[in-house]
């Protein structure tokens, strides 16, 4: 149905930056919104990022003005710059998609996610 694809994550210590990137492929036309969420170990899921297809966005508190989504829709493809990274930062970082098939038919799709370590 919608395929999801991250890469993009490391080690990078303190202060750091690293770029995110996922790419759809399936079913993309029924996508309304693309973003990131994160899981540390031992930590509840959460969300960093949305961003839909009329472009609005959703960012999560303890990354307001650290992180940017943007999204390229020829590519199918979102995106998350981080900077200034700290080491509470360091979890699994997931691309979901939303979407729709037809009126009160909604799903998400889930990317495999990729670690993102921010240490000394």
């Amino acid at each position: 149905q919608v395929q999801l694809v991250e890469s993009g994550g490391g080690l990078v210590q303190p202060g750091g930056s690293l770029r995110l990137s996922c790419a759809a492929s399936g079913s993309i036309f029924s996508i309304y919104a693309l973003g990131w969420y994160r899981q540390a170990r031992g930590k509840q899921r959460e969300l960093v990022a949305t961003k839909t297809n009329g472009g609005r966005i959703n960012y999560a508190d303890s990354v307001k003005g650290r992180f940017t989504i943007s999204r390229d829709n020829a590519k199918n493809t979102v995106y998350l710059q981080m900077n200034n990274l700290r080491p509470e930062d360091t979890a699994v970082y997931y691309c979901n998609a939303q979407g729709s098939i037809a009126a009160m038919h909604t799903f998400g799709s889930w990317g495999q996610g990729t670690q993102v370590t921010v240490s000394s």
